[in-house]
């Protein structure tokens, strides 16, 4: 099988199931900034941090081609059974959110992104989540999106922010406190 089959080069492309749309539909670019984002995720986790942090982002990188899948589909057309999210993946965020919190320092100031490159990575990836969700925010106004998918974008945003946190804690990086001139 080639890498490549010229169907393309007319600017248009297929869902799963057939239909063909130009590569700027929203259905694009919302399956398009998740691939993105799985991309950083990866950056995330070539870095120096805990095996169990790399072992979630992994999971989390499983769960970004679920959904990937997911938006990449026609829902009028495709018959293609495809993974589905669920419930425990948005839980599992939730669960490390919680637990990193309560060895955080409480948060008393937005945090500027940097520090080192794994936290600067994270805060990248965080900010490609959220846009991510608001194109798959808009796209559900637009056509069927499963409602997991939003809800596990936002609270991927969280996880990563709280991540960039965790990682900075565990190599002793003081965090850059946003401090406004007033």
């Amino acid at each position: 099988m080639k890498i490549y089959t010229k169907t393309g080069d007319k600017g248009h492309t297929s869902l799963i199931g057939g239909t063909r749309v130009p590569k700027h539909h929203l259905r694009i670019e919302s399956y398009g900034t998740v691939d993105e984002l799985n991309s950083y995720i990866g950056l995330v986790r070539d870095q120096d941090i805990a095996n169990h942090d790399k072992e979630i982002l992994k999971q989390v990188q499983d769960r970004l081609f679920t959904i990937g899948s997911s938006l990449a589909s026609d829902p009028e057309r495709s018959k293609m059974v495809i993974p589905d999210l669920s419930e425990t993946d948005i839980a599992l965020l939730e669960t490390e959110i919680d637990t990193m919190d309560k060895a955080l320092p409480e948060l008393r100031h937005f945090i500027l992104p940097g520090g080192s490159n794994a936290i600067s990575f994270c805060h990248i990836a965080r900010c490609v989540c959220r846009r991510a969700e608001r194109l798959t925010v808009h796209l559900a106004g637009e056509s069927t999106v499963d409602g997991k998918v939003v809800i596990y974008l936002n609270r991927l945003s969280d996880y990563l922010f709280t991540l960039a946190r965790k990682i900075g804690h565990d190599h002793k990086i003081p965090e850059n406190q946003w401090i406004p001139r007033v």
